[in-house]
Order: C-alpha cells, then sequence, then structure tokens
C-alpha cells in the first residue's frame, strides 16, 4: 500500500460522489458513464491537507493521482520546479516502468485526490483507452520539456 493508502486507509467516499469528482476532471471529461461506474469502482477519493509529501523522489511508487481540487508543487531539482493543479495527474512513470518515483509532489492547498493503486492502473487505462493517449501525451511533453532544461 502507497503513501496515501497507509495515510487515509479508513476513508471512504461512495460510487455516486467519485462520479460526480470524475465528471468534473478534464482528462475524464470523454468518458461514458459506464466508464465512469468502473474508474469509481477502482479509485479513492483521498482529501490531504496542505504540506501534505505526496510522493517522493527515488522511493517506490503504488498509486497514480488525479487532482480534483487544489494545487501541487513538483520538483526535480532545485532549478526544476513547477505547479500541477485540478485536471493534471502524476505518478503514472512509476507505474508504467516500475522504477521509483522521478520527482517530490507535496500539496501547495488543502488537495481533494482520485488515487488508483498499481493494481488497478491498467485496468483503467483499458477501460478508458483515450486516457492512455493522454497519459502518453503527457509524459512525451514531461521528457521533452526536461531535455529542453537540460540542453538549454
Amino acid at each position: 500500500m502507497g503513501l496515501i493508502g497507509r495515510m487515509f486507509e479508513g476513508f471512504r467516499v461512495g460510487r455516486d460522489e467519485k462520479i460526480r469528482h470524475l465528471e468534473r476532471v478534464p482528462i475524464l471529461e470523454d468518458c461514458s458513464m459506464r466508464q465512469l461506474r468502473a474508474i469509481a469502482d477502482i479509485c479513492k477519493v483521498v482529501e490531504v491537507p496542505a504540506r501534505t509529501q505526496l510522493t517522493r523522489m527515488g522511493e517506490p511508487g503504488d498509486e497514480f493521482f488525479i487532482i480534483i481540487d487544489g494545487t501541487a508543487l513538483v520538483t526535480i531539482s532545485p532549478q526544476r520546479r513547477g505547479r500541477i493543479k485540478p485536471g493534471e495527474f502524476f505518478g503514472e512513470m512509476s507505474l508504467i516502468d516500475g522504477e521509483p518515483r522521478s520527482a517530490n509532489v507535496k500539496a501547495e492547498t488543502d488537495m481533494r485526490l482520485l488515487v488508483i493503486e498499481r493494481s488497478h492502473f491498467w485496468a483503467l487505462l483499458r477501460e478508458v483507452p483515450e486516457l492512455t493517449e493522454k497519459v502518453l501525451l503527457t509524459l512525451s511533453r514531461r521528457v521533452r520539456n526536461l531535455q529542453r532544461s537540460l540542453l538549454g
């Protein structure tokens, strides 16, 4: 069980409430109600206070996160920092390649997140093929941005 799972193991949100949250997430806007129900069945809605450390660089990663509300700070190095906001996601790289986390992510504000554990991540991508495309595009952009910063 990942960091968030350990912290908020007892936190429960019903399926209908999860679907209401899912409907507000831009990367899921094209999902059918059947797909939203399937996603709701495999995710947790987690609320975390500001300054919560969500991922740590170099540690194993077992969760994929989609931001519903709030913002987080992403730190790759002292010179490489960014902010992510509602509708954006993180944590996918460790689930795809099995490598440790590549960044520190810390809640900048109080946040509400959708959390999908490793065991359900691939089921999610099979259920919502359009999401696979969005994840790949985001990964490609992240790699290109990193390359640009290293080259210039």
